[in-house]
């Protein structure tokens, strides 16, 4: 049996604030957000709408899509960078709210990559045999870190959640190679103050490199080559970085998933929102190699490579 993704789910707000509504309140413009990012518009939170109640309503989803109860659940990681607050962690309050009095929980940090980070640590436990489904979520709301007279970073951020129920599938499905890395020296370039903080330039050299790198790596170690990708997942953060890891692997432009201009970046939350849209757009089919590639700050980045279905 392998280990891999039962079932998704993904939970964005209601409210869309348009590149055209930035531009009433910064010095931008529509064209140059668009054309620099890709993004188009994103989704806001209201206040009353914390990171918890987005994680739960992803959590919510995925259960339903993988059809199993809260009481299955032996685990449930958050990865987030926007808990409601220090303690008590995003994980153990959406625990509660689903009634997954069976699960342990706990949040993890490791910004855009760490959707990634979380899988591989639920792949560990259920491939060991501790538990059989555990429930992984990337949720964030940056609206409430980001600074919205900072042109440079006011642009970039949106809110939303994805999850994932991770369990045992089929023979030759499901996970099939994974790297994880970090590169502590870099964290200068990208880390929060009060606000989000981001030196554009060197991060955007990080990101076009290291996408790439890992985006081939992971099909190496499971054996592959880039002749057998079906379908790239990259990190949201900025067309120009996805279409370089595109490349990377030589997909079409028809192979990659291109949701920023929907959402922007929503950091840990991208990919599982990215991947829960492709598989309902029938992008992603059982017996497709996807590759999941991002990267965040820390510097950290993550990847991995999947043979879909259960």
């Amino acid at each position: 049996m392998g280990v891999g993704m039962i079932g998704i789910g993904k939970y964005v707000p209601e409210q869309v604030v348009t590149n055209g509504d930035l531009e009433k309140r910064l010095d931008t413009s529509d064209e140059w957000i668009r054309t620099r990012t890709g993004i188009e518009e994103r989704r806001i939170a209201p206040a009353e709408e914390d990171t918890s109640e987005l994680a739960y309503r992803a959590a919510e989803a995925a259960l339903k899509n993988a059809g199993i109860t809260a009481e299955q659940l032996g685990l449930i990681i958050v990865a987030t960078v926007t808990p409601d607050r220090p303690f008590p962690s995003v994980a153990t309050q959406i625990q509660e709210r689903l009634g997954a009095k069976n699960a342990g929980a706990m949040d993890q940090s490791a910004a855009c990559a760490g959707f990634m980070y979380s899988v591989v640590t639920a792949q560990q436990f259920v491939q060991n045999g501790c538990y059989d489904y555990i429930l992984v979520v990337g949720v964030e709301k940056l609206s409430k870190i980001t600074d919205w007279e900072d042109r440079n970073t006011a642009v970039l951020f949106g809110d939303g959640a994805g999850a994932a129920v991770i369990g045992k599938v089929g023979e030759g499905r499901g996970i099939l190679s994974f790297e994880l890395g970090a590169d502590g020296s870099g964290g200068k370039h990208l880390y929060q103050d009060e606000y989000i903080k981001m030196n554009g330039r060197e991060v955007f050299k990080f990101a076009v490199r290291q996408m790439g790198d890992s985006a081939v790596s992971v099909l190496e170690k499971a054996g592959l080559s880039k002749e057998d990708a079906d379908y790239l997942i990259p990190h949201q953060a900025n067309i120009r970085i996805m279409e370089a890891a595109r490349e990377r692997l030589g997909l079409p432009p028809e192979k990659m998933s291109k949701r920023i201009h929907n959402y922007g970046n929503t950091s840990s939350a991208s990919i599982p929102i990215a991947l829960c849209d492709e598989v309902d757009a029938g992008n992603v089919k059982d017996d497709d190699v996807i590759v999941l590639v991002g990267f965040g700050g820390g510097l950290t980045w993550g990847a991995l490579a999947i043979r879909w279905g259960r």
